[in-house]
C-alpha cells in the first residue's frame, strides 16, 4: 500500500512513525512534512488548504490511501477531492467535518442523537453576547464557533475576559457560542468509523494551558498521556453507546456519514458524561501517546475505514504499559512565538517533531509555536514520564519552553471524577 499522509505537524509525523511500522506500506510520503517526517517519509510540497491540489499530488504520486490529518483540508473538502479522483481516503468530508468546523452544527446533531452535551447559546452580536453570559453565569465558557486550531475557547470568572474574547471574534466576523461550565477531568477518546461501525481507541488527556498547574493562556496543547489510570471502568463503553455510535447514526441518517477519525472530548462532570465538543480528526498532541500503545497495524486499520469495510476488521489490540508526550514550545508561545532558532537533539529517540524545517547543511530549525512533542512509552505511567522529562533534557531549543508537570496528577492520584 502507498500512503500518503497530509501535514506538518507532530500529529502527522506520529501517523508517520505508525505507518512506516505497518508491513503492508510500501511507500510513504508526507505532505508538507516537517525536518522530523523527512527522516521517514517522501516529501512533497502541497497547500494543505487546496483540495484540488491535494488530489493532484495523490493521483501524480499513485497513493492508495491518504491520510488527512488536519481539520482545514477536511472542512475545505480534501477529502471529497481524493475520493473524487478514485484514491481512497481516511477523512470525512467537508459536510461530515462540520462536526468540528461549527460548534453550532454539532450542537444540533448532538440534540438530535440524543448526546449529553453543555448547555449553548449562540451569539450573533455584542447585545447576545452580554445576554448569553447572564444566563449561563460564572465560569464563563466562550467559544469561537468555527476551526481555532485549538486556542477559540476562554474559561474564565472574570466577565471583561470573557467579553474582550467574544467582542475579537465578532469583530473577526466570526459567530460566538457561549456554554455552561463543564467541572470534572476532561478525557479525550478518538474512535475510528467508516460512518456505520465504530471502533474507539484507548482514551487521552491533554494539558491544554501553556504553564504548570493549568496556569497561564490556553494552547493547542502542551503535553499529553494515556491511558487514564483514573477513569472509570466502563468509560470507553459508556462513550460508545451514548456518544459516539449515536453522533454517527445521526450523521448517516441525515445523509451526511461521517468515515473518518471522530474525537470526542468530554468532560466527568459530577452531573455524569458530557461531550465539550467533537473534532473531525486525530488530536494533537494525544495522537502521540495514543499511537505508540496501539499494536494492530496502523494502515489496514485506516484503509478499512475508508473503503467501508470496518465491520471484517479484526479487533484491536493493545500494548500493555503507557504513553507520555511533552510540547517542547518557542518562546514567545502561543502569542508571537519566536522562529528560526538551531535545535539541537531532535534526533534523539521519540522525539516527534512539530513545527520544524532543515536548512540545506541538515541544521534543524524551529518554524512554528509548537516545535517537538517528546514521546516515550513505559511499563506504567510513572515509568513513562520519567522517560519523556530525561528525552526532554536532551533537546536544545534557545529560551524553550515546556511544562514540566504533564500527567502528574495522574501518578500522584490527584485526578478526582465526578
Amino acid at each position: 500500500m502507498r500512503v500518503l499522509v497530509i501535514g506538518s505537524g507532530a500529529r502527522e509525523h506520529a501517523l508517520c512513525v505508525a505507518l512506516r511500522d505497518d508491513p503492508a506500506v510500501t511507500a510513504l510520503a508526507c505532505a508538507p512534512g516537517n525536518a522530523g517526517t523527512r527522516t521517514i517519509a517522501e516529501p512533497a510540497a502541497v497547500d494543505v488548504a487546496d483540495p484540488v491540489a491535494i488530489a493532484a499530488l495523490a493521483t501524480g504520486w499513485g497513493a492508495d490511501l491518504v491520510v488527512v490529518g488536519p481539520e482545514v483540508p477536511l472542512v475545505a473538502g480534501a477529502a471529497d477531492a481524493v475520493r473524487d479522483a478514485g484514491i481512497a481516503c481516511f477523512g470525512p468530508s467537508a459536510e461530515a467535518a462540520q462536526l468540528e468546523g461549527s460548534k453550532s452544527f454539532a450542537k444540533h446533531v448532538m440534540t438530535a442523537a440524543g448526546v449529553p452535551t453543555a448547555r449553548s447559546w449562540p451569539v450573533g452580536g455584542p447585545a447576545e453576547l452580554e445576554t448569553a453570559l447572564d444566563e449561563a453565569g460564572a465560569p464563563y465558557v466562550v467559544k469561537d464557533d468555527g476551526l481555532a486550531a485549538g486556542k477559540g475557547v476562554v474559561v474564565t470568572t472574570d466577565r471583561a475576559a470573557a467579553v474582550t474574547h467574544g467582542h475579537r471574534v465578532l469583530d473577526a466576523g466570526g459567530a460566538v457560542l457561549v456554554e455552561e461550565y463543564l467541572d470534572g477531568p476532561e478525557v479525550s477518546l478518538f474512535a475510528v468509523t467508516d460512518g456505520t461501525t465504530v471502533l474507539p481507541l484507548v482514551p487521552a488527556q491533554d494539558a491544554k494551558r501553556r504553564d504548570d498547574g493549568d496556569a497561564g493562556p490556553n494552547t493547542g496543547g502542551m503535553g499529553a498521556y494515556a491511558p487514564l489510570p483514573w477513569a472509570p471502568a466502563g468509560l470507553v463503553d459508556e462513550v460508545l453507546a451514548t456518544v459516539l455510535q449515536p453522533t454517527v447514526d445521526e450523521m448517516a441518517r441525515r445523509g451526511e456519514a461521517f468515515s473518518g477519525l471522530l474525537y470526542a472530548g468530554l468532560a466527568l462532570t459530577s452531573r455524569g458524561l458530557r461531550v465539550v465538543e467533537f473534532n473531525a480528526r486525530f488530536g494533537d498532541p494525544e495522537t502521540q501517546v495514543v499511537l505508540p500503545l496501539l499494536e494492530t497495524p496502523l494502515a489496514g486499520l485506516l484503509h478499512a475505514a475508508a473503503t467501508g469495510t470496518l465491520a471484517d476488521h479484526p479487533p484491536l489490540r493493545w500494548r500493555a504499559g503507557a504513553a507520555v508526550t511533552v510540547v517542547v514550545a518557542a518562546p514567545g508561545y502561543p502569542e508571537r512565538p519566536r522562529t528560526g532558532d538551531p535545535i539541537t537533539g531532535a534526533d534523539g529517540a521519540g522525539v516527534l517533531h512539530a513545527g520544524t524545517t532543515a536548512d540545506a547543511d541538515g541544521t534543524v530549525r524551529s518554524a512554528g509555536g509548537r516545535v517537538l512533542a517528546v514521546t516515550a512509552v513505559g511499563a506504567d505511567l510513572a515509568a513513562a514520564r520519567q522517560l519523556a522529562y530525561e528525552r526532554v533534557a536532551g533537546v536544545r531549543l534557545a529560551d524553550a519552553h515546556w511544562r514540566t508537570d504533564i500527567a502528574l496528577a495522574a501518578v500522584e492520584g490527584r485526578v478526582a471524577v465526578g
